[in-house]
């Protein structure tokens, strides 16, 4: 599949505010979610991630080295969907503020 152009363009990547480990900890479960215009359309936990976040940075130290301030990005869970001008994501991982952005 063409994940990389089908998921790398132009302002692609929102991120909100980061949150050190040393602050909020290791995260193991809990929900995560995404809705478009309040609709659901992404909702499962962490448990349902094919490698635990522990895993993941496991498996990328062994071809990377990690640094400070370097960002992960993992899968979604399942019905990713297009999305258009002027529609309103919502998202939402348990223990950290939701993230809400409005597609320009």
């Amino acid at each position: 599949m063409p994940w990389e152009i089908g998921k790398s363009f132009d302002r692609s990547a929102p991120i909100g505010p980061i949150h050190p480990v040393a602050k909020v900890g290791h995260y193991a479960d809990g929900a995560i979610w995404l809705k478009v215009n309040g609709q659901t359309r992404q909702n499962a936990t962490l448990k349902h991630m094919i490698w635990s976040v522990a895993e993941q940075i496991g498996r990328l130290s062994q071809a990377f080295e990690p640094m400070p301030g370097d960002i992960i990005y993992s899968g979604t869970p399942e019905n990713v969907g297009p999305v258009v001008r002027g529609e309103v994501i919502e998202i939402h991982i348990d223990g950290l503020p939701n993230l809400s952005v409005r597609i320009v």
